[in-house]
Order: structure tokens, then C-alpha cells, then sequence
């Protein structure tokens, strides 16, 4: 199906600027989106609220098959993100979230849970679709293929910025070695680790603005 919808994949790690570049693309084209960094986010935010064990992964599993997962865009042209019909794009955003979100990712059972969930975005006209493993295991025949990263230490800081501009309180050396420790458990899991997918496009996004590598990217699509 993924020969016939054009798929764009954006893969990278945390803090690489996947969502922003993603969303503004698929804006563009007119296309789809998928956040799958929200998807295990908003799992990450279920799993709290169940109090599971993140040890657990039988007991993941069964959460993912339990709960419902929706992208709805608003009024004001943003995405966000409905668990069970209630809308938690807020609690997205947290730290504590993210690093739960990390942590059950590395199961298997969890990732192949939500890979059926993933994959019933593709549809007309076009998908866009970042995360860590997009390209590599979700939709591996994607028509377009990025990786796009950056070094740690600026991903920090961007981070850092979304944080304070969130009005959340935040140690900048805390939110780099935090990055980091994600960037190990995404590269070391056994389960769909982060990888540069074949035939992907790689970019460093460190010295670049968002238009930059948006620019860059459209320019790929254009040419292919």
C-alpha cells in the first residue's frame, strides 16, 4: 500500500526537530501526519494513570491493546492528541511522560501493539510520519526517507527552550544528560532500535533553522 500513498519518513533521535519540520511539511503537501512520539507518549500518560508496572511488559501490552489513540487537529491549525476520547497534548509534554514513554518502548510486545495503530494513518493523499523507526520498520518500502539529528548538546538546548517557554521548570545539563541517556536506550533496545534506515537521506539539523531543513526536505521530494 505504501507504493501507492506517497509516504515521507523522518526519523532521528529526541530533540532532533522531527515534529516541527514533520507537521510543517505535511501542512504544505496537504498531506497526513503521524506523531509517533505522541502515540507511545499518550501511552506513556495511560500507563501512569493505571500505575503499571514499567517492568511489565505483559501488562503494557495489554494496555496498548485496551486503549484508543486519535490525532485531531484544532482550530488554530495544531495537532493534538485524544487517549480515549479526552484530550492529553498537554501531559504530552511533560518530562516525566517522555522518559516513561523511553522506557516502554523498548518492549517488543508494546511496539508491535501499536504498530497496527501506526500504520492505519496511511491513507489519501499522502502520510508524513516521524519517530525513531518509521522508516526502518513501519513503513520500510516509504516512497521518501529522512534521518534527521543533530548533536546532543543543541537538542538540550531546544528542548530546554520548549520547556521554559511551557512555563515548566528546567536545568539545562539535567535536560542534555537526559537526551542522552534516551539516545542510548533508542540505540541499545532490542526492539526496533534507532537506526539510519536504508536508502534515508541524512541531515544534521544543529546549524540549521526549521525553514532551512524544511526547504531541504521539500527540495529531496521535488527532485525524486
Amino acid at each position: 500500500m505504501s507504493n501507492i500513498i506517497p509516504v515521507l519518513t523522518i526519523d532521528g533521535p529526541s530533540g532532533s526537530g522531527k515534529g516541527s519540520i514533520s507537521k510543517r511539511i505535511a501542512e504544505k503537501l496537504g498531506w497526513r501526519y503521524l506523531d509517533s512520539g505522541a502515540l507511545y507518549r499518550a501511552l506513556g500518560v495511560a500507563a501512569i494513570r493505571s500505575k503499571v508496572d514499567l517492568k511489565n511488559e505483559d501488562a503494557l501490552a495489554d494496555l496498548v491493546r485496551d486503549i484508543e489513540l486519535e490525532f485531531k487537529r484544532t482550530e488554530l491549525g495544531n495537532w493534538s492528541v485524544l487517549l480515549n476520547g479526552q484530550e492529553v497534548q498537554n501531559e504530552l509534554q511533560t518530562e516525566q511522560v517522555g522518559d516513561v514513554a523511553s522506557k516502554i518502548a523498548v518492549f517488543k510486545r508494546v511496539r508491535d501493539g501499536l504498530l497496527a495503530k501506526q500504520q492505519s494513518f496511511l491513507k489519501p493523499p499522502g502520510l508524513v510520519a516521524d519517530g525513531r523507526d518509521m522508516g526502518s520498520v513501519v513503513f520500510p518500502t516509504a516512497t521518501h526517507k529522512v534521518y534527521l539529528t543533530a548533536n546532543a548538546a543543541e537538542r538540550g538546548k531546544r528542548r530546554y527552550k520548549q520547556l521554559i517557554e511551557k512555563g515548566i521548570s528546567a536545568n539545562l545539563t539535567d535536560v542534555i544528560q537526559d537526551i542522552e541517556r534516551r539516545d542510548e536506550r533508542d540505540k541499545n533496545r532490542r526492539a526496533s532500535p534507532l537506526v539510519v534506515p536504508t536508502d534515508a537521506v541524512y541531515i544534521d539539523s544543529s546549524l540549521c533553522t526549521i525553514e532551512e531543513v524544511v526547504q531541504q526536505v521539500l527540495n529531496l521530494l521535488k527532485n525524486k
